[in-house]
């Protein structure tokens, strides 16, 4: 073998060990990106007070609510957002109030028919949350139209 040859050998080693390289630091600074986001999208534990507003935020929660689900943020609330919100809007979760029984019997129809994953000890926590924080609301009829302006249509 050459000397010439060698030397090309070598150098193509030294081109992939350079490529090897730049590619493991692209991991490293595209993985410290995501963990930043993730962390931020599941609410880290940051936390700090804003004294002139009056509001303490913890977590991406404002007001005692989490600012990305709009959910409230009381005990519990994590585990409806990663077993609840990763297959649907957590507004639908806000919008259906419902007790225990009516809960637990939407949790095993998405199990049976929409490949909700068995929850294990997570849905009494989840349906605890549920009911005390979304609790059925007696609404009754609407109230009476007032101040209606009658016409006639015309044929």
């Amino acid at each position: 073998m050459s000397t010439e040859d060698n030397f090309k050998r070598q150098e193509r080693k030294a081109y992939r060990m350079v490529i090897i390289l730049f590619s493991l630091f692209f991991v490293f600074i595209a993985g410290s990106f995501l963990h930043s986001k993730i962390k931020t999208y599941f609410g880290g534990n940051q936390s700090h007070t804003n004294k002139a507003a009056g509001t303490t935020i913890e977590s991406g929660i404002k007001n005692g609510i989490h600012m990305r689900t709009g959910l409230i943020a009381a005990q519990g609330f994590m585990t409806v957002v990663n077993n609840c919100t990763s297959c649907h809007s957590s507004k639908i979760i806000i919008q259906n109030r419902m007790n225990k029984e009516s809960w637990n019997t939407t949790i095993k129809w998405m199990q049976e028919t929409q490949s909700l994953w068995d929850l294990g000890k997570n849905q009494e926590i989840i349906v605890n949350y549920l009911t005390n924080n979304y609790p059925i609301e007696d609404k009754g009829r609407r109230e009476n139209l007032l101040d209606i302006y009658w016409y006639e249509l015309e044929n």
